[in-house]
């Protein structure tokens, strides 16, 4: 049998601020949270499925210069909905690693934003296919690869 992604766990430094952002912003649903001694978790997901676990037990913020996640990217199925993420985002106040949406790499169909979430976790979120036409800002290397 192949593996295949279960859920994706990230450290972070302050559940409280992180569940705002991922639970108000990005629009994942909090299926259960806890404490264990001084460090608290909480489990999200979409339509009761787990997708992804916070684990406040960070110290400092994401080091994109250490080994482990380098980003997660997270798929939705048109280019509308990337705009979508990218409005609501902005309204949260997110800077983006680039302007709008951006493709894969040039003459890509895929594509989406670039940004970190609060504790400079590296994000994506992309559509496979809809953003022919689009720019990458980088003629040589994939546009996921050093934002």
């Amino acid at each position: 049998m192949p593996l295949s992604t279960g859920h994706i766990g990230l450290n972070v430094t302050d559940l409280d601020r992180s569940l705002g952002f991922y639970r108000d912003v990005l629009g994942f649903e909090v299926i259960g949270e806890g404490k264990e001694e001084d460090r608290r978790y909480a489990f999200l997901g979409a339509d009761g499925q787990l997708v992804l676990t916070l684990w406040q037990q960070a110290e400092g913020a994401y080091d994109s210069g250490r080994a482990g996640l380098h980003h997660l990217a997270l798929e939705v199925d048109t280019v509308e909905r990337v705009k979508a993420y990218e409005t609501a985002l902005r309204d949260y106040g997110v800077e983006f690693a680039y302007e709008g949406v951006v493709a894969h790499r040039e003459g890509s169909a895929s594509g989406g934003i670039f940004f970190h979430d609060p504790d400079g976790t590296r994000l994506e979120i992309y559509t496979p296919s809809g953003v022919e036409g689009a720019s990458a800002p980088s003629e040589s290397a994939p546009t996921c690869g050093f934002f």
